[in-house]
């Protein structure tokens, strides 16, 4: 009889310990939002020895269901440089296969660490819950012993109600904090993603253009996401996971050792292994994940690219080649994924055959004890719950060093790219200015009104990275332009035309020389209120995904719907907007069918008017433009610059018989300076030539002549902006101009 009862316990033991062991491994389950997050439940109500996979470990290879993308580093503000140089940019890698030296766990925990400032109080909260629901766990498979042995095996149904009400009290509480824990702990998360990616966004807007000629935009792209998410899984699950493992495994091994501490001690004997798997397969998942990321980001950086060219791609029978590209790239992402799965899928068989040794030692040993009779069923089967409880906990912290390698991988892609520094300092950024909010900081000039006095004085300028060997962009180059005044640069390609407006809008700071506006120099300037001074017309027209409106009103956020139309009417726009379905609430893209290409430069135009600032800097507005189109922005582009200190940077000469002034660029000097009909004088001169090499046939035309007033006064005659007047008579508008 005793021999049935043993066999028959025994039976139960092996079925609930082979149940416990498949939920214990059943991937993704009881996870919320993000699969890293969740909390421990009660389930003892509906299976006694099903334990619920649901720790706040992090767990590799699952971010959002998909594997994990590295994360990030916290951004490293620029050092200051002294003003009127340009610092340094840090090199970044022009290449998806280019590495950075290995960062260590904790140099790149210790870096994000800070962003989770205002967050830790939330994350104790979640660390507290898991406290409880672990607690809770416990007192439910201590419930379940007492169940077995006073009641089931008794067959006293007296004996089954008080330690059934316990047990039903335990899992409301579970249930109550779980519920809590999760809600609370995906809350952290997601902010803590949301506060690094904005962090990482804002540093990239920083960035001079030759940092985005070197970074693809899908690699940047796959930073922005995927590697800001696996720093999540570093810094917050990561925390998360480790005090809920680490708690979890203490309380089941006190209570196993409660039970009995020598068959605790025989079975703990194996508990190294898992940190033994977890340290031999680090390294290798390390390299894998890093392969894997950049794989991903060249997929990215593909399709983004194709997609963007998707005219030129149809135009030319590119499909084949561009698909070719795609397949390159996706080879090697698979490559990756798959020695990765491997990996992983090899680890995860080691630790089912380290567990299953455990559970048969277990029960072999318990057999035993119940044989001499110094053991009852229910303790062997409590004990064996706490044992298959506890063996996850343990094996989560070997995984855990997984995830935190995966999450490293990330982190020193993100690090790559925070660790470049702007070209330029702003003073209203520096650690001076901002002690001294409430009055002007060192070193630091407040921007009054700008009458709009532009200078150029020994203005010498290299492009960061080029050898120095190389000529430089701008050599010795000086210039004024003053208030009403219309300055025409231009030049043949590669003349440093381009690179004037760079340096006007503070892109770049000069190697020597001074840029100054109305007698400060830029860099003293905050670079925020200098850059409200100017307004800018880059040779491509800049569309938002957005609504027409919205693309007027960037060029003054908070604008009014009536200073908005008028914009629209002083850039001859405003009629061929209503003529569209949505009017002024029409969706345009970059690659938006519905307006030509004069159309959107007049958009350009309203946004310029809009902006209102006394400085205008005009880069080719007629480039891509015909005959017909370039005539139809001739008035609104009159408009635009009466009374405002205007730089065109153009290789059309038929826009410069009214210029104030023309330079002549060469190799970045001025080789020439005077107006049209005094430089066209001047036989064998650089204008004359480029005069004589461009379309006399169109010149002979006059398309494209811009008198600058109707009377044909010069533009500095009359100081007053033609825009704000129409502004004033209209009625419409705030007033401002």
């Amino acid at each position: 009889m005793a021999a049935c009862k043993l066999m028959g316990g025994l039976s139960v033991l092996v079925v609930g310990a082979a149940e416990f062991s498949w939920s214990a491994r059943r991937p993704g389950f009881g996870r919320k939002v993000r699969s890293d997050v969740s909390l421990r439940e009660n389930d003892f109500v509906t299976m006694p020895l099903r334990r619920v996979p649901a720790e706040l470990a992090a767990v590799p290879g699952t971010v959002r269901g998909r594997p994990p993308r590295e994360g990030p580093g916290q951004e490293t503000l620029p050092s200051a440089s002294a003003p009127g140089t340009r610092p340094s940019t840090t090199p970044a890698s022009t290449s998806p296969a280019s590495t950075t030296p290995a960062l260590p766990a904790r140099i790149a925990f210790r870096r994000f660490w800070p962003l989770s400032k205002g967050l830790r109080g939330r994350l104790v909260l979640v660390c507290l819950c898991v406290v409880v629901a672990a607690l809770a766990e416990t007192a439910a498979i201590l419930l379940f012993s007492d169940l077995t042995d006073n009641a089931l095996q008794r067959g006293s149904l007296d004996a089954f109600w008080a330690p059934a009400a316990k047990w039903l009290g335990v899992a409301v509480l579970g249930a109550a904090v779980g519920y809590a824990g999760n809600s609370l702990a995906v809350w952290v998360s997601e902010r803590f993603v949301m506060r690094l990616r904005a962090r990482v966004f804002d540093h990239v807007q920083r960035m001079p253009p030759d940092f985005f000629q070197r970074h693809r935009q899908g690699d940047l792209l796959s930073r922005l996401t995927g590697d800001v998410e696996a720093i999540e899984q570093l810094v917050v699950s990561g925390v998360v996971g480790a005090v809920s493992s680490a708690f979890s495994a203490v309380f089941y091994a006190v209570a196993a050792f409660w039970l009995r501490w020598d068959l605790a001690l025989a079975t703990f004997v194996l508990a190294p292994l898992f940190w033994l798997a977890a340290r031999r397969f680090a390294g290798s998942i390390r390299s894998v994940a890093r392969d894997e990321r950049v794989a991903d980001g060249a997929i990215t950086s593909v399709v983004e690219e194709s997609l963007g060219n998707v005219v030129l791609t149809q135009a030319y029978g590119r499909e084949s080649a561009e698909r070719a590209r795609l397949d390159r790239e996706a080879r090697a992402w698979f490559t990756a994924s798959v020695r990765g799965a491997r990996l992983s899928e090899l680890y995860e068989r080691l630790v089912e055959v380290i567990e299953t040794v455990c559970v048969l030692s277990v029960i072999g040993l318990g057999a035993w004890e119940i044989s001499a009779g110094r053991m009852t069923l229910g303790q062997l089967l409590a004990f064996a719950a706490f044992l298959g409880y506890l063996y996850p906990p343990i094996r989560d912290l070997g995984q855990l060093g997984l995830t935190v390698t995966t999450a490293t991988a990330g982190a020193e892609r993100l690090v790559e790219v925070l660790d470049a520094r702007p070209s330029v300092t702003d003073p209203a950024s520096t650690p001076a200015a901002a002690a001294a909010r409430s009055g002007p900081a060192p070193g630091v000039r407040a921007v009054p009104p700008s009458p709009g006095t532009l200078r150029f004085h020994d203005v010498s300028f290299r492009y960061p990275g080029a050898q120095d060997s190389a000529k430089p962009a701008l050599a010795r180059m000086s210039f004024t332009a003053r208030p009403g005044e219309l300055l025409i640069i231009t030049g043949p390609s590669g003349a440093g035309k381009s690179t004037v407006a760079k340096l006007l809008l503070r892109f770049y700071d000069p190697d020597s020389g001074t840029v100054a506006l109305d007698g400060v120099p830029l860099h003293q300037l905050p670079l925020g209120r200098l850059r409200e001074q100017l307004a800018l017309l880059p040779q491509e027209t800049l569309i938002l995904h957005d609504t027409i409106r919205e693309n007027i009103a960037c060029g003054r956020p908070g604008a009014s719907d009536a200073e908005i139309v008028a914009a629209a009417r002083a850039a001859d726009a405003d009629g061929f907007i209503r003529a569209l379905p949505d009017g002024y609430d029409t969706g345009i893209d970059p690659h938006s069918a519905r307006l030509s290409g004069g159309q959107l430069q007049r958009l350009a135009i309203a946004r310029a008017m809009l902006r209102d600032a006394p400085v205008l800097v005009l880069d080719e507005p007629t480039t891509g433009l015909d005959a017909l189109a370039a005539r139809r922005i001739v008035t609104p582009l009159r408009r635009l610059m009466r009374g405002r200190t205007t730089i065109m940077i153009t290789h059309d000469l038929n826009l410069a018989p009214d210029a104030d002034r023309i330079l002549v660029l060469d190799g970045g000097r001025i080789v020439e300076t005077g107006r049209h009909e005094e430089l066209l004088t001047r036989a064998g001169g650089a204008y004359s030539r480029l005069h004589r090499s461009q379309n006399n046939a169109a010149l002979d035309t006059g398309e494209l002549h811009l008198p600058l007033s109707d009377d044909g006064r010069p533009l500095s005659d009359d100081r007053r902006p033609l825009f704000r007047d129409e502004a004033r008579l209209s009625g419409e508008g705030d007033g401002r101009w």
